[in-house]
């Protein structure tokens, strides 16, 4: 069974920023499951039995090679969408992260073509599909 197709998966969506009004996007690959070359903030999905706050760290820690400093829930986006022609289904947890822009790298390399650091309102296009959404539900948080 697939998370998401076959029944309802579960996402950790964080917004990376270093405190100065600047987030971390990561360009997608094409080794990525689906919106390629689309700039998104981060996110993975939470397993069985996992913790949602250790799985944000591990997360940001994998992709992003540093710790959280600070974390902020910002909500949750009730995400219906499609995939190969497939409707899919997820619940995406959103949190606004800081963390050190010094050590952030790309922990991922075979998963993002780059990362880069960008102001919310001047953000690179094109962005993943959910982004906007998020932008307007959390605008006065990020």
């Amino acid at each position: 069974m697939k998370k998401g197709q076959d029944y309802t998966g579960v996402t950790i969506v964080y917004f990376c920023h270093d405190g100065k009004g600047n987030f971390l996007m990561s360009k997608r690959s094409t080794n990525c499951r689906d919106e390629h070359g689309c700039w998104d903030p981060g996110g993975g999905g939470l397993e069985f039995g996992h913790d949602v706050i250790e799985t944000l760290k591990k997360e940001i820690k994998e992709e992003y090679c540093t710790d959280v400093l600070d974390h902020e829930f910002l909500g949750y986006r009730d995400v219906h969408r499609k995939h190969d022609g497939k409707k899919t289904h997820w619940i995406a947890l959103d949190f606004k992260v800081l963390v050190d822009k010094d050590k952030v790298k790309n922990g991922e390399p075979h998963k993002f073509d780059e990362i880069d650091w960008f102001k919310i309102n001047k953000l690179p296009k094109p962005t993943h599909s959910q982004v906007p959404k998020a932008l307007e539900l959390y605008k006065d948080n990020l």
